[in-house]
């Protein structure tokens, strides 16, 4: 497996990872999605909101969408999980359709990232990429602990990628089209 592929397998994990742990979040009573929570971010809520801010962040770097660093400084919090389930999967969509139309040459490929106080940096779109995808998984292991705390039982999040676990994702890789 090159990088590229790597990076696409990656960016589905991505989409799986969070419709998986966004149903369990869907699951839970009345006020846990908001309660305060000792971790980074003082809630699921809070927490689920950072990931899809810097999410639009990156892609519009990635995208050189020229939005630049208002798409995390302007991003508005969602209050309702379902709404913010809804725009995290298009959000993630979106990553693996820029992912699926890149080349190998591109992954070296630099563009400008809008860093406010710091300037403009430009930064490899793999490098990137890889930054993006670490980044979710920090925080969607954070939620998941929070998840410990509340009447959910946290969902497996690693039985993605071998062959031994297809029997256990199929029908949510089917349902998702990540085939």
């Amino acid at each position: 497996m090159n990088l590229l592929d790597h990076l696409r397998r990656m960016a589905g994990n991505n989409l799986w990872s969070n419709d998986r742990l966004y149903r369990a979040v869907l699951q839970l009573q009345p006020g846990e999605f908001e309660a305060e929570r000792t971790s980074f971010f003082p809630s699921i809520k809070a927490t689920l909101n950072h990931i899809l801010a810097v999410d639009h962040l990156y892609l519009d770097f990635l995208e050189e969408g020229g939005v630049g660093a208002a798409a995390h400084d302007d991003y508005v919090p969602f209050d309702e999980p379902r709404a913010l389930f809804a725009a995290q999967t298009a959000s993630d969509r979106r990553l693996i359709a820029f992912c699926d139309r890149l080349s190998a040459d591109d992954l070296d490929r630099r563009v400008i990232t809008d860093r406010r106080e710091d300037g403009m940096i430009p930064e490899k779109i793999g490098d990137i990429l890889a930054h993006v995808l670490l980044h979710d998984i920090h925080h969607r292991g954070q939620v998941h602990a929070i998840l410990s705390g509340t009447s959910v039982a946290p969902p497996q999040l690693d039985e993605f990628l071998l062959d031994y676990d297809l029997k256990l994702r199929k029908t949510e890789v089917e349902r998702l089209g990540l085939e």
